[in-house]
Parts: structure tokens; sequence; C-alpha cells
């Protein structure tokens, strides 16, 4: 299992987080991340097709939200809060706290 490429904090880019952050099925995952810690792909796929959730992961680990690795055969992912909350002190705070 080859891993997943992580943008540096230093390079996280807002419009890119906010973009990631706009759509629902993502901004779940994100909720459902900050809940729960971290959590494996299966479980955070909603019955939604595999491709469509590949592109929802990829899209929220190029913004730098979530870090995915490989345990075994599964892909686990986390919420990058301490380094989102670096570089956009309160973003999080204020989407998660408004999106429920």
């Amino acid at each position: 299992m080859r891993p997943f490429k992580h943008p540096n904090p230093d390079d996280f880019v807002l419009e890119r987080v906010l973009y990631a952050l706009s759509d629902p099925v993502r901004l779940e995952i994100v909720r459902r991340l900050a809940e729960v810690g971290e959590a494996s792909c299966g479980e955070l796929d909603g019955g939604r097709p595999k491709s469509s959730m590949s592109h929802h992961f990829r899209v929220l680990r190029d913004a730098g939200l979530v870090c995915t690795y490989g345990v075994g055969t599964m892909h686990m992912n986390s919420l990058r809060r301490a380094d989102i909350d670096s570089r956009f002190p309160g973003l999080l705070d204020a989407v998660l706290a408004n999106s429920q």
C-alpha cells in the first residue's frame, strides 16, 4: 500500500480548505472525524460508491483537512485539527458549530 501525500501546514490555502468544506459529504466526513477521532473509509462512506468517496477523501487530503494512512488492508483517516487550527485559528470550530 503506497503512502498518501499530505501537504505541509504552511502550504494550506484557505480557498482550498473552504472548497473542501463546501460539499455536504465532505463536511459530514470532517464532522464525524471531529467526533470520533479516527475512522476507516468504510465507516465514513455512508453507503456511497467507493469511487465517489475516493474523490472526497482526496479533496480533503489535498486541502490538509484529513490524514489518511494504511493499517493492514484498511485506510484510516483522522482530522488534522491541530494543523488546521494552527494555520487558520477558529475556522474549524466556526464551521462545525454552524453545520449541525
